[in-house]
């Protein structure tokens, strides 16, 4: 394994409630001295959750000492709407945005275009380059996006994302290593050189997992299902086994150069925590600066 320490970034979603907010608060505070190198927010179907995204991003920059990145997507607005609320998060003291497509609203309908709006990540990148100079991340699917027509069609998609003015890509979950390993290296026989940062998701609940990777096209390996199998009623060893295998994920990658990951938290510190510590991304120095957290 890599003697460097990896940077690591990690992702949350915005609270529906006083309770989920005292959570997301608690699980921020116990991410964030593990520095990384930044924060996202995401940003809910059909543009559901537009001003609570805000209002935690916003809250996450004024309150604590971290980087923090906003999710848009192009879904249910105008371009003069999706640049105003840019502008807001530039404003804001935001410098870094997640560009998507986004899902729709309805799932049953399908995505359709908003007809004045960006119709697809990459016009929503190269809009946003318009509006200030942010950092960009977008999507990568190693496994292929579940409505792209084909895996080259998608790495094309990709490409362009990059073309426009992307600055990293972050892929989708995934548990078999070699599926990531391949995809890179069809992303950099692409051309792309941007930072490709794979997205790290520790299990806290496979059957809840199982149902959200059919939805993202995410393969689940049967060495992960024969790992669970008869957990549900133990949750420590749940808890273990997801740690050591998250753990032993991250590592395999650190050996094959990856230097960067991304975790999909879902609100919740413990188990990231520990696979950053496993991996070399231990607490350090002085805790960034919180400021005091209104409950």
């Amino acid at each position: 394994m890599t003697a460097h320490r990896p940077s690591v970034s990690f992702e949350f979603f915005p609270p529906k409630s006083p309770e989920m907010e005292d959570t997301l608060w608690d699980t921020i505070c116990a991410l964030a001295p593990l520095a990384p190198a930044f924060v996202s927010v995401t940003y809910g179907a059909g543009g559901s959750t537009r001003e609570r995204t805000h209002t935690t991003v916003s809250r996450i920059v004024s309150e604590a000492s971290l980087t923090a990145a906003a999710h848009l997507t192009c879904v249910d607005a105008t371009r003069a709407e999706i640049d105003t609320i840019a502008r807001s998060y530039w404003d804001a003291g935001v410098r870094h945005i997640v560009a998507l497509r986004g899902d729709a609203s309805d799932p049953d309908a399908g995505y359709t275009p908003h007809p004045d709006g960006y119709a697809y990540a990459v016009d929503l990148v190269s809009g946003l380059r318009d509006v200030a100079d942010f950092e960009i991340s977008v999507a990568a699917y190693p496994e292929v996006h579940p409505e792209a027509q084909s895996a080259a069609f998608d790495l094309d998609n990709l490409k362009r994302k990059i073309d426009a003015g992307a600055t990293q890509a972050i892929t989708q979950f995934f548990f078999d290593n070699d599926v990531f390993l391949r995809f890179r290296d069809r992303v950099a026989d692409a051309g792309i050189e941007v930072p490709l940062v794979p997205g790290i998701m520790p299990v806290s609940n496979f059957t809840s997992m199982t149902r959200f990777a059919a939805m993202c096209g995410a393969s689940v390996p049967a060495f992960l299902a024969d790992a669970f199998r008869g957990l549900d009623d133990t949750p420590y060893e749940r808890r273990q086994v997801a740690i050591e295998l998250a753990s032993r994920q991250c590592r395999e990658l650190q050996d094959a150069g990856v230097s960067q990951f991304h975790f999909y938290t879902l609100n919740r510190a413990a188990l990231t925590r520990a696979v950053c510590e496993n991996i070399g991304v231990a607490a350090g120095g002085a805790e960034p600066a919180m400021a005091e957290m209104a409950r």
